[in-house]
């Protein structure tokens, strides 16, 4: 007769197999808002999570701890410090505007950019509903427990998931109890104000936790400052078999951006090529997530959310420097997404066997109301100045209605000890319908109907096998599948015979086909000493119906249209661990993104163009924007019990330019670069805590973007860079009490 454990033995034998403190075991729900690793979610809602080692992929993570003791400014700085196949570009020189690409796949706050992440917050999809795009600026650094980038075609994570998952968790009050403070200032007048608190009500099983952000900077070029302010906050109550969380996430933010300068200028890099250019946020969103166990081995989660955002925008399209032949755009748009998940798990023996078995559903509804209005403008300098009277150059309002839902199961079977095996899958619906009017007095007919429905479904299965030999040795396999559908941004702009200038004016909307990855992933991970660890992976990506926006012949247009496969292929090799008063993770990347079919694009500013700017992309050239190899070492040394001195270092190689898909402009690839990262801390006291930060520290010139174009100060073709910064420092002081004590400097979170 087999004999039940009770809920909370459950979790601790789970939780103890890896070493996590027992005191993690009071509060099942909360196991992934700790800083532990060794347990990763691998549904979109949090629930008990999975150790590492069942994992059939090479999950990533980070902690609060990290985060801390590096002041990252943000989840995109800490990704590009820190982990294996990414690298970003910032084309708008705006700290919190970074596009990051993981194994060549997209996550990018900018509207029009093909995405293929999926990023959840406490298991709400915070990929916008209009364009998929992800805003950094609205995820508070200071508010995140832990991070697990989930790589591969994952389907459990649903839409959009194309070549990775990141899934981040929150602190609660039971595990980041007391008060911290923390001021900061610094190079480009710089001035932040950070805090956080938590507590818990023992009789009451209630605990609470808050966390605030104010950030001003003036920028370090021309017109790109940021004016940020964040506040998030959580109440939860749990007992023995129930856990229940409301969170509120507030933020609103203004940020300007520049564009990359043409390189003929490129010695003068703080200099605007034009402006001005805008972004402004203001979001809410609620979260209501709860679990409990119906009996010994059963447990029920889910949540319910409720987001808006509304972001105003401004662009300055500067065509040449003739009279009222440049654009002011002003844009609004609203966003409302809601909707909610329904998991359940069976933690129960199958055939005699360990098994974890979970169904869930979810649904995700967005709403969307686009404007966006055209004015003739005039530059002036470098300022594109609206003619007077006002000219209207086009506009534009859209109505945009997403339905998702998904139904997925997952289930991973131990044969034994060693053996695991997982098979995962999920059905997809998406429903898209566009109601509106575009309107360009430059096309014929001016006017253009943006109504249509658009339908996809699809079902995206997994397989994967782990074996365990030893603790200190483990080896695994998959195969994923995974699906994103066209947005409604890509499909108000598919029409070839009326292209339009993202992410501003519209057209037609033809059906686009939905891009289907297929991916296939191996390793190996261990253990070289207890707290020592590393890993070696391959893995294979293949995209079909890939989605590219193809330039026109009129500058600064296009439309987006399927281009066939693409293809992502890379190795990835990691190690991690502490060596006495030393903290070392070194993780290197190498990623082969490629295009494998042939197709024709526009770009009139590329050498090898031919008589009509176009380019032939053939199979094999090299995807833009995509660093062929990174490293990332972060070290951390304990000078003293109270003085720690860490460094980033960054490697990434060269990469082509937007617009030269072809790999064949006389310009090249946009240089690779190394930049390194200091930062220090120091403890006064129990209560006090000084730090210091110095990015770039031997103020190295280089690049994260390029992009091809004609610059109208010189009429000649060029590449275009985005400039990365230069050296800056910062100071700040922390004050904080009621926290854990801590053994050395770095123990911060």
């Amino acid at each position: 007769m087999q004999t039940k454990l009770q809920p909370k033995l459950i979790l601790a034998a789970i939780l103890a197999a890896y070493a996590m403190p027992q005191a993690f075991a009071e509060n099942k729900a909360e196991v992934l808002e700790t800083q532990a690793i060794e347990v990763v979610g691998t549904t979109p809602l949090p629930s008990i999570g999975t150790p590492i080692n069942q994992v059939p992929s090479n999950v990533q993570t980070g902690s609060s701890k990290d985060f801390s003791q590096q002041q990252s400014l943000d989840l995109s700085e800490y990704l590009d410090n820190n982990l294996g196949s990414v690298n970003t570009s910032n084309s708008v020189a705006n700290p919190y505007q970074a596009d990051v690409q993981f194994r060549g796949f997209t996550a990018s706050p900018l509207l029009g950019t093909p995405q293929g992440l999926s990023v959840y917050m406490d298991g709400v999809r915070v990929n916008e509903p209009f364009g998929d795009i992800v805003n950094w600026d609205l995820i508070p650094a200071n508010a995140i427990a832990n991070i697990n980038l989930i790589p591969g075609s994952n389907p459990l994570f649903g839409l959009n998931t194309l070549g990775g998952a990141l899934a981040v968790h929150t602190k609660s009050g039971t595990e980041f109890p007391g008060v911290k403070a923390t001021v900061y200032g610094g190079s480009w007048a710089r001035r932040a104000f950070e805090f956080e608190a938590g507590g818990v009500d023992k009789e009451k099983n209630v605990d609470y936790f808050v966390a605030g952000n104010i950030f001003k900077e003036n920028g370090w070029r021309e017109h790109s400052s940021s004016d940020v302010k964040q506040i998030f906050g959580k109440v939860g109550w749990q007992n023995d078999t129930s856990d229940l969380d409301l969170s509120l996430a507030l933020a609103d933010t203004m940020m300007e951006g520049t564009q990359a300068v043409p390189l003929s200028t490129y010695n003068n890099p703080k200099k605007a090529y034009t402006y001005p250019d805008s972004i402004g946020n203001q979001m809410v969103m609620l979260n209501l997530k709860g679990s409990h166990f119906l009996t010994d081995d059963k447990l029920l989660a889910g949540n319910v959310y409720y987001r808006k955002n509304r972001s105003s925008g401004f662009n300055s399209n500067a065509n040449s420097l003739a009279a009222a032949d440049s654009v002011n755009i002003s844009t609004l748009t609203d966003q409302d997404g809601f909707g909610g998940t329904l998991q359940f798990s069976l933690l129960d023996d199958l055939l005699g066997h360990k098994n974890q078995f979970t169904v869930g559903a979810s649904a995700d509804f967005g709403r969307t109301d686009f404007s966006s209005d055209s004015l003739q403008a005039t530059v002036v300098g470098n300022e594109t100045v609206t003619d007077t009277p006002f000219t209207s150059a086009g506009q534009v309002r859209l109505n945009a209605k997403n339905d998702y839902y998904g139904l997925y199961a997952t289930d991973t079977f131990s044969f034994n000890d060693q053996i695991h095996m997982t098979l995962s899958g999920r059905y997809n619906v998406a429903k898209i319908r566009l109601s509106g009017m575009s309107s360009d007095p430059t096309l014929t007919p001016v006017d253009s109907s943006l109504s249509g429905d658009h339908s996809y479904n699809r079902f995206n299965p997994a397989i994967g096998f782990n074996y365990n030999p030893s603790n200190a040795l483990g080896f695994y396999a998959g195969y994923n599948e995974g699906m994103r559908a066209a947005t409604p941004v890509e499909l108000s702009c598919a029409d070839s015979t009326r292209p339009c200038a993202l992410p501003n004016a519209f057209a037609a909307d033809p059906h686009l086909d939905m891009v289907i990855a297929k991916t296939w992933e191996g390793g190996v991970r261990g253990k070289l000493a207890k707290d020592i660890g590393w890993n070696m992976g391959l893995y294979n990506t293949q995209n079909s119906n890939d989605i590219q926006f193809i330039a026109s012949s009129v500058s600064g247009s296009g439309y987006f249209a399927n281009v066939g496969e693409t293809r992502r292929r890379g190795l990835e090799v990691g190690l991690n661990g502490k060596f006495d008063a030393l903290t070392l993770s070194v993780n290197y990347g190498f990623v082969d993104a490629t295009y494998q079919s042939d197709f024709m694009v526009g770009s009139a500013a590329n050498s090898s163009k031919d008589g009509s700017n176009q380019i032939q992309v053939t199979k094999g050239n090299r995807i833009p924007g995509i660093a062929r190899q990174t490293l990332k070492l972060r070290a951390a040394y304990d000078v003293t019990p109270a003085w720690n001195v860490g460094t980033n270092v960054v490697i990434a190689a060269g990469q082509y330019a937007r617009g030269d898909e072809n790999n064949q402009d006389v310009n090249g690839k946009v240089p690779g670069y190394a930049v390194m990262h200091l930062d220090t801390h120091y403890t006064l006291s129990d209560s006090w805590k000084l730090f210091a930060k110095v990015n770039n520290v031997f103020d190295t010139q280089y690049a994260t973007f390029g992009v091809l174009g004609n610059n109208i100060f010189n009429s000649l073709d060029e590449q275009f860079r985005s400039p990365a910064a230069p050296r800056a420092g910062w100071v700040g002081l922390t004050y904080e009490f009621g926290r854990a004590k801590k053994s050395s400097a770095v123990d911060v979170d």
